[in-house]
């Protein structure tokens, strides 16, 4: 028996990978979190399989599915929307899955930060400009710890991808305000990949007013980034003919030889 943990994806439920889908319609048991899951991924389920839906339940509640499928050897589908990499409950679950003896494994899926780069067509590193990518939230109900506040990891300028803090968006200005100008870029996707899926673009000054008169409070991925704003930026060496790997050797050398070769 194993409980397998499976990325659903952040919305379109053709974004759930291969593998995800087939357990999900082999396995006796479903687990999903249906606030967030779409209704076609659980509809892939075997007829006769038993589906939970653990939008109402509790970790207990969630451990005694684990445990009641464990002493029938039925496997469990536990689906959750996004990559359980990121703000997922994986780690907590998992502990307790250890200290029963019970097998699990994770199939990863497609994260809301990248199906929101996706909606926006952005690279979110630029050669030269950006290499960094740094996945945070902002600290509200839940805490952040002190070293990881919005104001430190902005110094880094690197592109900066908001998790659950659509709510704390004036929050979020006032403290990247510190180390920004207010014309620095924003992005704000809501509900990627979804049909109800909506795109805001603003700034520091008025991204948040933006979101207020959308009306987006929830679901929302929140991207700052310089890259929004450069558009002249060199091209990568990985397709620079003048630039040797694995793969392909540079052409300028292979001229150089040929000229070498010509005058001997």
């Amino acid at each position: 028996m194993t409980v397998f943990f499976i990325g659903a994806g952040p919305g379109d439920p053709d974004l759930i990978t291969v593998k995800g889908a087939k357990l999900v319609e082999r396995c006796p048991v479903i687990l999903y979190a249906g606030s967030l899951v779409p209704k076609a991924v659980i509809q892939r389920a075997h007829p006769d399989a038993q589906v939970h839906n653990s939008a109402d339940m509790d970790l207990d509640e969630i451990t005694k599915v684990y445990t009641d499928a464990f002493e029938n050897g039925q496997d469990v589908a536990r689906v959750q929307t996004g990559d359980l990499s990121i703000y997922s409950s994986l780690a907590e679950q998992t502990r307790r899955l250890n200290k029963l003896g019970i097998d699990w494994k994770v199939i990863p899926g497609v994260s809301s930060f990248q199906a929101s780069a996706a909606a926006l067509g952005q690279e979110l590193t630029l050669p030269e400009e950006c290499q960094t990518i740094i996945l945070s939230r902002a600290s509200g109900r839940t805490p952040v710890p002190d070293k990881e506040n919005l104001k430190s990891l902005a110094k880094h300028e690197a592109t900066l991808c908001l998790f659950l803090s659509a709510t704390l968006i004036r929050k979020v200005v006032r403290e990247l305000s510190d180390v920004y100008p207010q014309n620095w870029p924003v992005a704000v996707v809501e509900k990627a990949s979804h049909p109800e899926q909506r795109i805001l673009r603003g700034t520091l000054a008025d991204i948040a007013d933006k979101m207020h008169e959308a009306n987006i409070r929830s679901t929302a991925m929140i991207i700052v980034s310089k890259v929004f704003a450069i558009d002249d930026f060199v091209d990568s060496k990985l397709y620079d003919p003048t630039f040797s790997h694995a793969c392909r050797k540079a052409k300028v050398v292979e001229l150089e030889k040929e000229i070498s070769n010509e005058q001997r």
